[in-house]
């Protein structure tokens, strides 16, 4: 297999705050190669947005500080030449990078787009900060990253203003927005959070076909494993910071082994199921630092023994590279 664009090793990233450090992410490693479509999965407060966030530079400091770790990134065509540690780069540098490079696709789109600019004065903008073009130059490639994108009447929407268009179309062109450089990795955060089931299923048909097109290496972060089994080729499942287990989409939604994925799994309504409730995993993630001791997902685990509240269990590899953080597979 190809060297991968980006890898993360032990990634960790705490928040200062008045009542002390919380470790938002604790020693998360993973790689993403090209053309690739790697999931991040787990409950709001797991450390998801923070992962990406750190990943593009963006992490508010204070109180946000990456306090240990490598986030490699090595750009196609690069061979064997050694790749950035993106941790290490001036901000000047980052910021050649950010939406070159690497380019990120937000929740909300209408918090995202600037409501006093153009959708073709933003989509322009972008392009003009990282590509030598012409004026008009610029605005045809506007023009045609909305055709790519699927919005119709593209000539007359770069003229519109971002309140003028439907949740759909605004997060259309926050992903135009984002693929207007060409970037080598693609990080969506819940992209399709907001958007009703039709819109969803458009934006992640979208998102599909430019992966296979543009070969672009996607960390699509989500809490919807549906989502993840219809997009992703491999999958990360996140509790309280932590990697909880890895690995192939098939392999962890088929046979699943930590118990929080068997839950998440559960907690899927099925057309089959006559049961008046929804099943749900008891209790709530714990605030980051105040698991002490043992297991962070003893509290709420149905599998607790004595050893999960004694030790933190490793990440251990099952095979097939598929690796989970459970004392069931350690023993």
């Amino acid at each position: 297999m190809d060297k991968p664009v980006i890898e993360v090793k032990h990634l960790q990233t705490h928040f200062v705050t008045d009542r002390g450090t919380v470790p938002a992410v604790d020693d998360v490693s993973f790689t993403i190669h090209q053309g690739e479509v790697l999931g991040i999965v787990g409950e709001s407060g797991c450390g998801k947005s923070v992962t990406s966030l750190s990943i593009m530079g963006l992490l508010p400091q204070p109180p946000g500080q990456i306090i240990g770790g490598e986030i490699l990134f090595r750009k196609k065509g690069s061979g064997e030449e050694t790749p950035e540690n993106l941790l290490n780069l001036s901000k000047r540098r980052m910021r050649q990078m950010r939406g070159n490079d690497i380019a990120m696709i937000f929740q909300e789109p209408m918090t995202s787009l600037d409501p006093l600019y153009s959708i073709g004065a933003q989509l322009t903008e972008a392009i003009k900060n990282h590509q030598q073009m012409s004026k008009s130059a610029r605005i045809q490639k506007a023009i045609s990253m909305l055709k790519l994108v699927g919005i119709p009447r593209a000539e007359e929407v770069i003229y519109d203003y971002p309140h003028q268009l439907s949740g759909g179309m605004r997060q259309r062109v926050m992903i135009a927005m984002a693929m207007a450089c060409d970037p080598e990795v693609l990080i969506a955060d819940e992209p399709t959070t907001a958007l009703d089931v039709t819109i969803q299923a458009q934006i992640l048909s979208l998102m599909k076909t430019l992966n296979q097109t543009e070969k672009t290496a996607i960390l699509f972060i989500t809490h919807d494993l549906g989502v993840v089994a219809d997009i992703c080729h491999r999958v990360i499942v996140m509790y309280a910071g932590k990697i909880v287990e890895q690995g192939d989409v098939r392999n962890i939604l088929k046979a699943p082994k930590h118990p929080y994925t068997r839950g998440l799994i559960r907690s899927l309504p099925k057309l089959t199921d006559k049961q008046k409730r929804l099943y749900s995993i008891p209790g709530n993630v714990p605030k980051p630092g105040s698991v002490i001791q043992g297991c962070l997902f003893a509290e709420r685990c149905e599998e607790v023994f004595d050893d999960c509240l004694k030790d933190e269990p490793k990440l251990l590899s099952l095979g097939d590279d598929h690796q989970c953080r459970c004392f069931l597979y350690q023993r």
